[in-house]
This record gives structure tokens, sequence and C-alpha cells, in this order.
């Protein structure tokens, strides 16, 4: 698919994974792409997940026929991107593959390739012919040897994992020709699981990149962009600053539904008192990879679950796990939680979160067996409180 002069998405649709990483669900698929630049020389930017080698190397033919492939250049080693470089190398045995000197040692222990190696640093030039390619480190973005490629006279910037998103292609490739509504909010939840870790490495990375005239974002995840480049970066940007809308985001845990009461009740007080924008998420039904995009989407965060077995509710005290080690920041914060005789699940929520310095709106509400009476107004005091803080 030819995408400008001299360049061709090469790329491929995975529409049959489950869960990305093992880890994320893929309700809509996901692409792994891949490009040709093809001037004098040709050079091949990441290649595929090698359970697609056949038509990758298809759709490579059908781009160049059997031209030889002067150079791979590899932005990340993520196997779904570096996957099938052994392969591409016994179809192209005189291709060089091109990387830093990160790159290389990943290089050796994934797929133990020799052959033709140009290493690069940060801002080198590779000469196509009459267009270049220049080279930027952006590690951990989300991985060390992470780093992007950009064609100065396209303005065309091959940015590896960043700004990528959930959501195979649903036959048009460039944001100018599909509808893009869905994959906006894939994005939010890839960002968030997969890079949100390293806001600080990816503040540093839109800062590097910022003097390059972009016209084109070529990432080897979800659509090409071109006109929606100010909004993909605006995104990343404050997503990378952890800087929240005043949404609410109501989490709980429960057993029986006297957790769930206590949260209904919050949301309710909330939402008399001005917050329009509450979601309510049930970690042992909601996979968490969509509560943590929406922690990510808003500023406000109650989080409560009941004791169990003298400790936290499981589901929550795996859900706080993944936000503690996410290093999200500036969230406001509140929690319950409930017991029957020994309470536990509050205390260990507090002791948890303590590592992200939250801003705590208040002491935290606890309800013993189900006596909601008893703590109602309590309820309804975090949910107004919380609402204050949110539009002050």
């Amino acid at each position: 698919m030819q995408l400008k002069e001299n360049l061709h998405y090469v790329g491929v649709n995975d529409r049959t994974k489950e869960l990305f990483e093992s880890l994320w669900p893929l309700p809509q698929g996901i692409s792994y792409n891949s490009y040709l630049m093809v001037n004098e020389r040709i050079a091949l930017v990441d290649t595929v997940d090698v359970n697609f080698f056949e038509e990758f190397l298809y759709r490579i033919r059908q781009a160049i026929g059997y031209r030889p492939i002067d150079y791979l250049i590899i932005n990340h080693m993520e196997p779904d991107h570096s996957g099938s470089i052994n392969l591409i190398r016994k179809y192209y045995p005189d291709i060089t593959l091109v990387g830093n000197v990160q790159t290389f040692r990943m290089v050796d222990g994934y797929y133990g390739t020799g052959g033709n190696r140009l290493q690069v640093s940060d801002g080198d030039t590779l000469s196509l012919g009459d267009k270049a390619l220049t080279f930027h480190l952006i590690p951990m973005v989300h991985w060390p040897e992470t780093m992007v490629t950009f064609s100065p006279t396209d303005g065309i910037l091959f940015s590896g994992d960043a700004f990528g998103c959930f959501g195979a292609l649903n036959g048009g490739v460039m944001d100018t020709a599909i509808d893009t509504v869905s994959y906006w909010d894939e994005m939010v939840r890839y960002y968030s699981n997969i890079v949100g870790k390293y806001g600080p490495q990816v503040q540093k990375a839109l800062q590097k990149l910022a003097p390059l005239e972009i016209k084109m974002i070529c990432s080897t995840h979800g659509p090409v962009w071109t006109t929606d480049i100010p909004r993909v970066i605006s995104l990343y940007d404050r997503l990378s600053r952890y800087e929240g809308d005043e949404g609410l985001v109501i989490c709980y845990g429960s057993m029986y539904g006297n957790t769930l009461r206590m949260a209904e009740c919050i949301a309710e007080a909330a939402s008399e008192a001005g917050v329009r924008t509450i979601r309510m998420h049930d970690a042992s039904r909601t996979h968490h990879s969509y509560i943590i995009a929406d922690i990510f989407r808003h500023r406000g965060l109650i989080i409560g679950a009941p004791t169990y077995n003298g400790e936290l509710f499981p589901p929550m005290e795996t859900l706080l796990s993944e936000l503690v080690s996410r290093n999200i920041r500036h969230r406001l914060f509140g929690c319950f939680g409930s017991y029957t005789w020994a309470g536990q699940a509050v205390k260990q929520i507090v002791d948890l979160t303590q590592l992200c310095q939250w801003d705590n709106l208040m002491s935290p509400v606890e309800m013993k067996q189900g006596d909601l009476v008893s703590v109602e107004e309590a309820c309804r005091a975090l949910g107004r409180e919380m609402a204050h803080r949110l539009m002050e």
C-alpha cells in the first residue's frame, strides 16, 4: 500500500490474538506496522510478528518486486516488531541491520544474528540517495534501546511504539482515509498500560522531537497520523504529565454487595455536587487495562474494597500494585471499605497508595458488616468533598 511517493506500508493485521503481551485484551485486534522507504537504496523500517512473515514478505514484494533491500532499521526490539529479523536475512542476505548499541545487544540475545551491521548514535544520518534518514534515541519509551527514525525531506517520523494504539486497520491506513473514532480510546488504553510508567521519559522524548517538522507519524501499531498529529502529540503530552480532567473514577470490589452500596452512595453524592463524568468499575469484573486507562484520564480516584481472610480483597490488591508500578501522580484520592470481624482493607489500601503520593481528601470510610446507615453520611461527605476539590 503506497502512502506517498517512495513510501510503502507493508504491515499486517492480527485479528486472532486475544491478549497483547498475554495481558491486554484486543477486542478490535492489532496491527504490526512496517514501512519501506524506496530511494536509490531501500530501507525497511521494523519488521512484524514472525507468525505473519509469509504475508509480510508478500506485501514487500508487492511494493518492490525482487529488488534487494539495503537496510533494515530497527527502532524497537520487542518481538512483535523484531521477530522476523532472521527470516528477512534469509531472503535478503546482504541487508544491513541498523540500530544503536543497545539494539545490537538485544539482537544478539534474541536472535544471535550475524551479518552486516551499522551502529548509529543519537543524531546520526543515513543517506538513501537524494533522501536521508536521521536517528534520535528515546530510551525507555518504553524499552532502553528505543529510537525513532526521521526523514527530514518528507517530514516522516517512524516512531516505533510511540504514538501507537490497539486496533487492527480495517482497509485503510492513513487517518485521512479511515474513521479514527475507535482508535482514540485504544490509544489511551495502550499508552496507560504499556508506556504509562515512563512519563518523565516520554516528556524528554517529546522535547527532543519538538524541533522536527513532522508531517506524518508512522508508528508500529495503529493508523498513520497526518492531519491528527497535533491531537496525537497533545494526548501523549497530557498523559505523560499525568494531567487528568475533572472526572471521577470509583473503583470497588464487593463480595456480597455491601461495599458496592457504599460506592453507589459516594457516586450519588458526587453527582449531586456537580461531577458529570463518573466512571464506576468493579475490579473483579472489568479488565484492569480499562480501569487503568480511566484513571490516567481522570483526576479524581476513589477506591473501596472489603477485607478478605484478614487481607485486602485480592482483585483490588492486584489493581493497586499495577497502579503503583505505573507511577501515576497528581490524583485526588479517597478510599472506603467494609469488613465483618477484622477490618484490614482500608489500612492496606492506604499503605499501598502512600507510594503514589496522592492528595488524600479525608479520613477513609469503613463500614462494619452491612450497616450502611452508620456510614452513609460519611460516604456522602466523601463524594461531596471530591466534587468540591475537582471543581475548585
